[in-house]
């Protein structure tokens, strides 16, 4: 495998041989959006692809008052469960796909990889990027599948809780976008600005216009500066997943711990609070 990413022209070769690959597409419409991404999924899809909810299916339930963020991981057994019912078996080749810039499949690669699932690879550009290579189109709701047998064993990527970030020797970066960073919008969480002493990457720096991701030397040059140690957040724990796919795509990503809760966790106790 040449990497975590896959172009439409690969998959479409893997789709065609003996042992074609289990599609899993995540696509929702963000998370300031109401609703999720099965009516979208309903309209367009791969063939054969399942759809699996970020919000209910990778993300476990949020309390009122809890740590964890928008978006906490989800519990092991319950995404065994899932996956199961998808289809996915221990054997299983697996592609993850969103409709476009691979934020929510970065979320399904993380989890996946995490939980010690070899080889899986992000549909690079997502749906939009195999309709525009001229791939076949279903439409309506997934086909059911046998049930599949994966084990999950979670625990297998470098995470941190809000204490680590605190004490972090390493760089800290926040992947939002600038002005969510500077403390100048923040159109989702309560609270404007960034954790102190944090750097801001965006991710979006990561991705062409059509949410393909830039070259591997292109990658490399935006992350000059990351090194193992280092912690990634965002707002709620995706977009972070998204830079760490950037990164792994780049050869950068060993050794660089992911912050699950982020932003949203972050604030959801008595913590500084920089902007600017």
């Amino acid at each position: 495998m040449s990497g975590p990413l896959i172009t439409p022209e690969e998959l479409a070769e893997l789709l065609a041989g003996d042992e074609p690959p289990v599609l899993l597409d995540a696509r929702y419409p963000g998370p300031a959006a109401a609703g999720n991404g099965l009516p979208a999924f309903r309209e367009g899809h791969l063939p054969g692809a399942q759809w699996i909810d970020v919000n209910t299916e990778l993300s476990g339930p949020k309390r009122p008052g809890s740590t964890g963020g928008r978006h906490p991981l989800p519990d092991p057994g319950a995404l065994q469960q899932t996956l199961r019912r998808l289809g996915v078996r221990r054997d299983s080749a697996i592609v993850v796909m969103d409709a476009d810039n691979s934020l929510a499949a970065a979320r399904l690669w993380w989890l996946l990889t995490d939980a010690g699932v070899s080889g899986v690879r992000v549909l690079d550009g997502g749906f939009a990027a195999w309709q525009r290579n001229g791939g076949a189109v279903a439409t309506g709701a997934p086909t059911p599948v046998p049930e599949g047998d994966v084990s999950l064993e979670s625990g297998q990527l470098a995470v941190v809780d809000a204490d680590q970030v605190a004490g972090a020797e390493g760089t800290v970066w926040d992947v939002r976008a600038g002005e969510r960073y500077r403390g100048e919008s923040e159109p989702i969480d309560p609270v404007a600005g960034h954790i102190p002493g944090a750097r801001n990457l965006p991710a979006a720096d990561a991705q062409e216009p059509d949410g393909r991701f830039r070259d591997a030397g292109q990658l490399r040059e935006l992350f000059a500066d990351v090194r193992p140690g280092d912690i990634v957040y965002c707002g709620s724990g995706i977009t972070a997943a998204q830079s760490l796919l950037a990164m792994t795509a780049a050869g950068v990503a060993d050794g660089v711990r992911l912050y699950p809760g982020s932003w949203s966790d972050w604030i959801s106790a008595d913590r500084p609070v920089e902007r600017g």
